[in-house]
């Protein structure tokens, strides 16, 4: 048996990062938070490497198109799975984010998010 996934929610508001959090506990996954950007990097730097990073983007501190950049810059987390939400149209993300694996504009339906991070762990695995 393996061990779960890692995935860190690094989102602002409160209500989606538990519900995100419940959610992806209940369906076996480990679960590390962080309230912006700043925090989401210092986690990255405290824990292991985690298999899904879900980022909110606009959040204060350090937004998810700086959090990305700063993942992006390090060797060890280039290749890491992203997940990117916001309430804006993906056109608005896209021009300050480039490397995503995917995109959830908010609100969202918690089965169809439940099903995407289940492709996009998948998709990360089976790359070599």
């Amino acid at each position: 048996m393996s061990d779960p996934a890692t995935v860190l929610i690094v989102e602002d508001e409160f209500a989606i990062a538990d519900l995100l959090e419940m959610s992806l506990t209940d369906e076996g996954y480990r679960v590390v938070r962080a309230a912006n950007g700043r925090q989401g990097l210092e986690r990255l730097a405290e824990t292991p490497r985690p298999d899904l990073v879900i980022s909110d983007f606009m959040m204060p501190v350090l937004d998810g198109a700086g959090l990305v950049q700063a993942i992006r810059q390090n060797a060890d987390q280039r290749d890491l799975p992203i997940i990117i939400m916001s309430s804006m149209p993906e056109a608005n993300v896209r021009a300050r984010i480039e490397k995503y694996s995917a995109f959830v504009r908010k609100p969202f339906r918690l089965g169809a998010f439940m099903r995407l991070v289940e492709g996009v762990l998948a998709s990360a695995t089976s790359q070599p």
